[in-house]
């Protein structure tokens, strides 16, 4: 799950922080991207070089390099992580995270993580179990960042008990775990597919939707624990894992009225579909015959689903909308975040060769409404199945 991911790991001052030399090597073997950065007293326990090589970045310190007085752009760190972990954790640092101090580079980018974040407390056995310790922990659980649980063992001053910083496999798993499970016991409204309007009992309007990333999505979504509605319009395509509730529709006014009645009691909605925007405003009871010579057929717009439910939403819900441009892709995507309340949007280019319609294969760009002002973050060319998976690690990280 690290694969190509952001990972920020900060360090703070504790005699913990040799295990964060150990810590960088396994975030970076299971293929993420690590950046390390530092507050001034942790440089006395681990270099920054270490934490440089090891990473293959520049470690971050200060606000500025006083080589070359350039900023350290507290802000684009925050952006730019996929995961903030803190570890170790020092009291002090707790202290000042659950209070919203910001004396140093370290807190600055904690206030501006748009991220999960997670916190490895380490600190000796009294400093641990002293009341103004345990409530400033219980502050930052409530602002929802995630702690790992410290160890029990020898600490430095002697003392054997609660403290010790958790080992660095063990904070890999516990992260692995918690995000891997987020979406166990969640409901998970999806659709995919084509919609076919009908002109007459024989020919409709539609287009060449498959399905696939919307079936790779629902299956995916249920293999992580989450309880699936898909809704799909007509497809050769079959569901496997049992926690999909499959509901077949033709049009896009029976997907329109699934999804009002599915919506409010999901808590995520990703709508891959290929809804058809028009309907022919007649429908002909018997097949229109060629002797009729018709030139013209007059369309009217099909409901909008994703703006309705855009109206629908609430602060505890997630509206995840597609988008397929051939021209203008990120503007035209940034408008439709916005236009219909989205919280993300999944961007596909037909410029794109392996992309699209019909093929296994899918290259996307996803653009947060978080971040309005990005291009998105651009993934290559991969699997529908892997791409559901970006998609739903994406998600998770909102949640």
């Amino acid at each position: 799950m690290f694969a190509n991911k952001n990972i920020l790991l900060g360090v703070t001052g504790s005699i913990a922080a040799y295990k964060s030399a150990f810590l960088v090597r396994e975030f970076v073997k299971l293929g993420a991207n690590v950046r390390v950065v530092m507050t001034p007293t942790s440089v006395d326990f681990i270099t920054p070089l270490t934490l440089s090589t090891l990473s293959k970045n520049p470690v971050l310190v200060d606000f500025a390099n006083r080589s070359d007085g350039s900023w350290n752009n507290h802000i684009e760190l925050g952006m730019w992580a996929d995961y903030f972990v803190i570890a170790p954790a020092s009291a002090n640092t707790i202290a000042k995270m659950a209070n919203g101090m910001c004396d140093n580079l370290l807190l600055a980018v904690y206030l501006s993580a748009k991220c999960p974040v997670f916190v490895a407390p380490a600190m000796d056995l009294d400093m641990y179990s002293h009341p103004t310790t345990k409530a400033n922990i219980k502050k930052l659980i409530s602002y929802k960042n995630i702690i790992i649980p410290v160890g029990n063992g020898e600490l430095a001053s002697g003392l054997v008990g609660d403290g010790r910083m958790a080992e660095p496999q063990e904070i890999v798993t516990q992260i692995t775990n918690l995000c891997y499970t987020k979406l166990q016991k969640k409901r998970i409204l999806i659709t995919a597919g084509p919609t076919y309007e009908p002109l007459d009992p024989v020919r409709f309007i539609g287009n060449h939707s498959s399905g696939k990333m919307g079936f790779a999505i629902a299956e995916e979504a249920a293999k992580q624990g989450a309880e699936v509605v898909l809704i799909c319009g007509p497809n050769n395509l079959k569901t496997i894992s049992k926690n999909i509730k499959r509901v077949d529709i033709t049009t896009a006014l029976e997907m329109f009225e699934v999804c009002i009645k599915e919506f409010p009691k999901s808590d995520i909605a990703v709508l891959s579909a290929a809804v058809a925007d028009f309907k022919p405003k007649q429908f002909s009871k018997n097949k229109i015959k060629k002797e009729k010579n018709i030139t013209e057929i007059e369309l009217e717009p099909t409901k909008d689903i994703l703006s309705e439910l855009g109206k629908l939403k609430t602060k505890n819900q997630l509206l995840i909308g597609f988008a397929l441009e051939t021209e203008n892709e990120i503007e035209n995507a940034k408008i439709k975040i916005q236009k219909k309340n989205l919280d993300m949007i999944v961007l596909n280019s037909l410029n794109d060769k392996g992309a699209g319609f019909k093929n296994d294969t899918n290259k996307i760009t996803i653009i947060d409404k978080n971040n309005p002002d990005k291009s998105g973050q651009k993934f290559e060319l991969k699997s529908k199945q892997e791409v559901a998976k970006d998609i739903l690690e994406k998600i998770k990280l909102s949640l």
